[in-house]
């Protein structure tokens, strides 16, 4: 018995000292008192954390215990409206950021928005690869949320208006994709130089343009988790190609209930990766409405995959815009298990199966799927 303590207490100081954080993220933002709120959702090794905290007189801390660098989302509530409203509001107050093992001080007098970010030498790097490739992705996603808001409620369910502010948006991030290609081919030791490559790689992954940028890469970025999964898609980038069989998948519908792929063969499947979140998702949704209810009697059905995370948000997206069709997530976000089966980076995105169950098309939106689709359906 004595020797059992013993061993326990030999121990306790192990455990203690594996729990021990190391970060924290301090903040002070005015002179903000409750209800204000702050939400806090990292990434770590493709886990994902979130955490809360109370504003009281402007201050707030979060800290904890980290792999190595994580990218992370703030938002501040200012009025007590509750964490969607503090991410999703077109005026919302949320930065995005990268941060290490450190003790991080975000100041500013009256929002995230204007905060000063210091103590962090990851995000320094972070910034200095930023202004590189021309703003992060949620940068330009909200820049086409706020393009779009600009139109009249006519113009918003107008497919002209909508096919222009897509083009625009898709044009930032092709400019923005190549700025991070070059970025990681003239920085293979940099930690920015595998999320850069990681991002440019997209959906479909041109292994030839890729790989040797990759194998390039320091080794200890390569056999990091990130490397490990770029290694992955690089090597499964036929996995969705044209002509090949459609991965198989299984997940929940919005009252947990299993929707196969497979139990669709003999359709024409339109597999629809979407968030609730994201604007140009939402702006097509009424054409899908349209093709939907031209064709589900001639043997066409969409299987949507949300990358949402709040259930609640998912489910009213879904009310909102009138979806009858089959809707699926596992509500994990960007760790979406069938969106990373399929190489999902961006959304909208898309995969058209055709009925003995192979890839026909993918990325088709608007009238590019509804001229696939007319001509599927003639025959």
């Amino acid at each position: 018995m004595k020797l059992k303590l013993l061993a326990l207490a030999i121990l306790a100081p192990a455990i203690a000292s594996a729990q021990t954080p190391n970060f924290s993220l301090t903040g002070k933002i005015g002179t903000l008192n409750k209800p204000a709120k702050v939400y806090f959702d990292y990434m770590d090794n493709g886990v994902s954390h979130e955490d809360s905290a109370v504003v009281v007189n402007g201050t707030f801390k979060f800290s904890g215990t980290i792999s190595g660098n994580v990218t992370t989302r703030i938002a501040l509530d200012h009025t007590g409206e509750g964490k969607p409203h503090a991410i999703y509001a077109p005026n919302n107050d949320a930065i995005y950021i990268y941060f290490g093992k450190e003790k991080v001080q975000i100041t500013s007098n009256d929002s995230l928005n204007n905060a000063k970010i210091t103590g962090s030498k990851v995000y320094d790097e972070f910034q200095a690869y930023n202004k590189q490739i021309g703003g992060t992705i949620m940068d330009l996603t909200k820049a086409v949320n706020i393009d779009f808001a600009k139109g009249t409620p006519e113009q918003q369910k107008d497919t002209a208006y909508i096919k222009a502010v897509d083009t625009r948006y898709r044009k930032n991030i092709a400019a923005r994709s190549e700025k991070q290609f070059l970025f990681a081919k003239n920085n293979p030791n940099s930690y920015f130089g595998l999320i850069a490559l990681s991002e440019a790689a997209g959906t479909r992954v041109d292994a030839a343009k890729i790989e040797p940028v990759f194998n390039a890469l320091n080794a200890s970025l390569r056999n990091s988790d990130m490397g490990k999964e770029l290694a992955e898609r690089i090597a499964s980038g036929s996995l969705t190609a044209i002509g090949t069989a459609a991965p198989a998948f299984t997940q929940n519908d919005v009252n947990g209930k299993p929707v196969s792929l497979a139990d669709l063969k003999g359709k024409i499947v339109l597999v629809e990766f979407w968030a609730s979140w994201c604007a140009p998702c939402r702006a097509g949704n009424p054409n899908l409405v349209k093709q939907y209810q031209l064709y589900k009697d001639k043997g066409f059905e969409i299987l949507s995959v949300s990358l949402d995370n709040v259930k609640d948000k998912w489910v009213a997206a879904i009310e909102k815009d009138g979806l009858p069709w089959l809707h699926v997530s596992d509500l994990k976000g960007w760790n979406n298990a069938v969106g990373r089966l399929y190489g999902v980076r961006a959304v909208p995105q898309s995969f058209l199966v055709g009925r003995d169950g192979k890839i026909i098309g993918n990325t088709l939106r608007d009238e590019t799927l509804n001229k696939k689709l007319e001509e599927l359906m003639k025959n």
